[in-house]
């Protein structure tokens, strides 16, 4: 079976694309959740632009780069896929991605708490688990932010790759972090006291 082919077995005949429901089949065939982390991974690989969609040229692009034609060709390179974008010169790459494809209306810019917490877990859960569930904690209990913007989703990340967690000793206020998570480090601190 042909990559197009492939396509054709998933894509919605109205919309000439994979649909939301064209993706959950692919899924199921995959053995996948459709909230796995490697759904995620598979649309970077496409460098899918709309949530829940993949177009024709984007499956072409992420099966050829992953040079798989089959179902089972796919669900054998997932791993592979995963251990490329662990990889520190992409997962910064991925980690923006993830956020970009999150802005699911034109001109949105923010995403809100509640996505953006599942969506730092769903991405960064794996490797920064106690930021992760403290930052989501602080987030689900604050009042001042309603939404998350690029600048505060990519400061998190340098974040938890540079920050001593939990004691925090060399957050530096001096520098240029975004107040939310000058605000987040203060509650911790209350916290542990």
């Amino acid at each position: 079976m042909s990559v197009d082919n492939l396509f054709q077995k998933y894509a919605s005949k109205l919309l000439g694309m994979i649909d939301p429901e064209g993706i959950e089949s692919l899924c199921s065939d995959l053995g996948v959740d459709h909230t796995n982390v490697r759904i995620l991974m598979l649309a970077w690989k496409m460098k899918a632009e709309k949530q829940g969609y993949f177009t024709q040229d984007e499956w072409r692009k992420g099966l050829k780069d992953l040079q798989v034609d089959t179902i089972n060709k796919l669900k054998k390179a997932l791993p592979k896929l995963e251990a490329e974008v662990m990889m520190p010169e992409n997962f910064e790459d991925f980690y923006c991605y993830a956020f970009r494809y999150c802005l699911t209306e034109d001109k949105q810019k923010c995403v809100d708490i509640e996505s953006s917490c599942l969506l730092i877990d769903l991405v960064l859960g794996s490797q920064f688990r106690a930021q992760v569930d403290s930052f989501s904690e602080f987030l689900k209990n604050q009042a001042d932010y309603k939404v998350i913007n690029m600048d505060q989703w990519t400061n998190f990340l340098r974040f938890c790759q540079e920050v001593s967690f939990p004691g925090l000793e060399n957050y530096d206020t001096d520098q240029a972090w975004p107040v939310i998570l000058d605000n987040f480090v203060e509650w911790m601190k209350e916290k542990q006291n």
